[in-house]
């Protein structure tokens, strides 16, 4: 088993940062790969960003240039580096970790708005 627990959501104006994170507990060490997904309202849960054990990284085309994904081994930690926020990126965002199950956190709202 593996829990994850979200920090860092709140409200940004449109242009502005936001760091979210993640950190992992329980049976970490059979995490392989750990990643960001977002659902907005009325909308599916769809794919942010993922990282890999070794490093490898995969962005969503919406968020390439603006979203840096980036990963604590030691700590068990993954974060989410959010810049030139859009209004289209408000939404729930969800960590999650791959370790034999599919292991999701309880989600942080982030919302941009003026």
């Amino acid at each position: 088993q593996v829990q994850l627990v979200e920090s860092g959501g709140g409200l940004v104006q449109p242009g502005g940062s936001l760091r979210l994170s993640c950190a992992a507990s329980g049976s970490t060490f059979m995490i392989i790969s750990m990643g960001w997904y977002r659902q907005a309202p009325g909308k599916q849960r769809e794919l942010v960003a993922t990282i890999t054990n070794g490093g490898d990284t995969n962005y969503a085309d919406s968020v390439k240039g603006r979203f840096t994904i980036s990963r604590d081994n030691a700590k068990n930690t993954v974060s989410l580096q959010m810049s030139s926020l859009k209004p289209e990126d408000t939404a729930v965002y969800y960590c999650n970790a791959w370790a034999k199950d599919l292991y999701w956190g309880q989600g942080t709202q982030v919302t941009v708005s003026s």
